[in-house]
């Protein structure tokens, strides 16, 4: 069975201890971390195995971390200091990515799971994208290829929202809620949901306005764009309703009336099911070739090092990618 892949994120924040705590609890035994190996024996790995290839990990002696450097990491990575923005870690977060994506795409990898990266860490180290979801999306795509479209998917055991927008600056965002981006939205999320439910994915749709807009009182989107969509969406065989008013339509989700909620912001969609708890949280990329998840939360630069960092979100990420990747695998 080929492992799954799980990056380092960023070396400075909690990425590489909640790592090697999960890997100490037994939770990666089927997994590969690619990093620097320096970095996690300085996050409290006592033994790390260097690998060369995923393969490989059937080869690595118990009770050793199975370690792949990947080519091009920056040198001494571990000299440098916890809690703090540098560039060098944020080149290193985003090969460690790059090499992940190459390596599933080579059919090596049962899917990726991903420690936190640091955005600002990211921008100066001149990576050009603000997330990972954005850089998973471009890296996926075949050299001159389009992109595919992907969408992010926040669930945890009571709630499962995917965004129609991410990481935009609000004005803008609004502008980006299209009739298109909508019903994409809704292809995605229908596919991505119909792997793990029983029957069509029951997916409601969250409005943009207070209310979904009260008929127009409040802002036609949902007259004009959002509920439009919708109706294309169920003629072509999908189980979407709406849009709902979103204060209630989370809480109705909830209780167990739909599978998946659609939402048109990011914080819209995320601060619900992020209040619920992070620590169960996880972020699924839908849309890719291959199966993606991530832990709830960032670098924590607050408490790295410390000891203090919960690896639940982590250890959930993992759970989710195992049965993602069962869910997809041929019947």
């Amino acid at each position: 069975m080929k492992p799954l892949l799980v990056t380092m994120g960023d070396a400075a924040g909690i990425g590489p201890e909640i790592i090697v705590r999960a890997f100490q609890a037994g939770e990666l035994a089927d997994a590969v971390v690619l990093g620097d190996p320096a970095v996690l024996r300085r996050a409290g790995s006592p033994m790390t195995a260097v690998i060369n290839t995923p393969a490989d990990l059937a080869d690595v002696p118990p009770g050793c971390l199975p370690v792949l450097r990947p080519p091009g990491l920056p040198e001494s990575l571990a000299a440098l200091p916890l809690g703090q923005i540098d560039a060098r870690n944020g080149a290193a977060a985003a090969r460690c990515i790059e090499e992940a994506v190459r390596l599933m795409l080579a059919g090596q990898g049962a899917g990726i799971v991903t420690a936190p990266i640091h955005k600002e860490a990211l921008s100066a180290a001149g990576v050009p994208y603000p997330g990972h979801t954005e850089m998973l999306q471009a890296l996926a795509a075949a050299p001159g290829a389009r992109p595919p479209p992907v969408r992010m998917m926040l669930a945890n055991h009571e709630l499962r929202v995917v965004l129609v927008t991410i990481h935009l600056s609000l004005r803008r965002a609004i502008d980006e809620v299209t009739y298109d981006a909508v019903l994409q939205t809704l292809r995605i999320a229908h596919q991505a949901a119909a792997a793990w439910c029983d029957g069509p994915p029951r997916i409601a749709v969250a409005g943009l306005n207070p209310h979904a807009g009260e008929g127009g009182l409040f802002g036609d989107e949902e007259i004009h764009i959002i509920g439009p969509a919708v109706q294309a969406a169920v003629a072509e065989g999908l189980n979407a309703s709406g849009p709902y008013a979103p204060d209630t339509v989370f809480m109705r989700a909830r209780r167990g009336e739909f599978d998946l909620v659609v939402a048109m912001t990011h914080d819209h969609g995320l601060i619900p099911v992020k209040y619920l708890g992070v620590e169960q949280g996880v972020n699924v990329t839908l849309g890719l070739p291959f199966v993606r998840t991530s832990p709830d939360h960032g670098t924590a630069f607050d408490i790295a090092g410390r000891g203090l960092a919960d690896t639940a979100s982590l250890v959930a990420a993992l759970r989710m990618a195992r049965r993602l990747v069962q869910a997809a695998a041929p019947r």
